[in-house]
């Protein structure tokens, strides 16, 4: 059976213009993705719960068909904003923040600040007590994709390089949605590159003051093979916060939304029945 077509629109929040798509009808479930990635990465998870819930992801700031934003900040705060933002021009009530990587960083640092508008929080391979060397490994990462390609296929092997345990719809998804024709006709990321980096330094900030402070209910999730969230951040972070359920997914790794998309559906299901329930809607 052919995919629906998801809707595609803009939202205005104070200070940026993020491109979403959306599916379904029910609760408000927000997604947020990863640095250099877009909206379209969550397709498949969308499309799994569109039957219960309303799905909404955003390209973040300075990513695919957002704007880079009007302040000139990509900080956790900013992007918070940015979800505080969309989450209120939603107009359904509290919503369920679901983030990955950078995604799961600014879910954590909106339903910190905003718990009436957030319902719940799944944090996907993104925790305080990230090891510097995880950094400057995901900062080499981003720079290297600053480049051209000359069609569709470089880009694909490229990607395969840099993400070799994703599917080949993955990959595919991400170069359909992830790149465009530049004037001189190539290939280029639709990630800002000066945004990019300035998201890659604003990473490094510490999470555990936002993490403490979250009262909405939240669900921490990591890779088993992640390297870029090590087991020693799993357990500082559950130390921090002990009372936050954790699952580890077997057979993934830093990118578990692509990878196993029908677990996260799952998970997302679940979770939010119970944060939904919870919620004063």
């Amino acid at each position: 059976m052919a995919a629906a077509v998801a809707w595609e629109h803009r939202v205005e929040t104070p200070a940026a213009s993020l491109f979403a798509i959306e599916l379904g009808r029910g609760r408000p479930v927000l997604f947020l993705h990863g640095i250099t990635a877009s909206a379209f990465i969550w397709r498949p998870v969308m499309d799994r719960l569109a039957r219960h819930y309303r799905a909404v992801a955003i390209d973040q700031r300075g990513h695919g068909r957002s704007s880079t934003g009007r302040d000139g900040r990509f900080d956790a705060a900013a992007g918070a904003e940015d979800v505080i933002g969309v989450a209120a021009a939603l107009g359904a009530g509290p919503v369920l923040v679901v983030g990955h990587s950078l995604g799961a960083r600014n879910a954590i640092a909106a339903g910190a600040r905003r718990p009436d508008l957030i319902a719940g929080v799944i944090a996907i391979d993104f925790t305080p007590f990230i090891a510097p060397a995880a950094f400057d490994a995901l900062d080499a990462r981003v720079a290297g994709g600053a480049r051209t390609f000359g069609d569709t296929a470089e880009v694909v092997a490229y990607l395969a390089g840099r993400y070799p345990r994703l599917p080949p719809d993955a990959l595919a998804r991400r170069a359909r949605h992830g790149y465009a024709l530049d004037a001189a006709g190539a290939l280029r990321p639709l990630a800002d590159a000066a945004a990019m980096r300035a998201t890659c330094a604003g990473l490094r900030a510490d999470l555990a003051p936002d993490l403490s402070r979250l009262t909405r209910p939240a669900l921490l999730v990591r890779g088993a093979d992640s390297a870029f969230v090590s087991p020693a951040a799993l357990a500082a972070t559950r130390a921090l916060r002990p009372d936050l359920p954790a699952v580890v997914v077997a057979g993934a790794d830093h990118y578990v939304p692509e990878e196993q998309p029908g677990y996260v559906a799952q998970l997302i299901s679940e979770f939010g029945a119970e944060a939904f329930e919870g919620s004063s809607l």
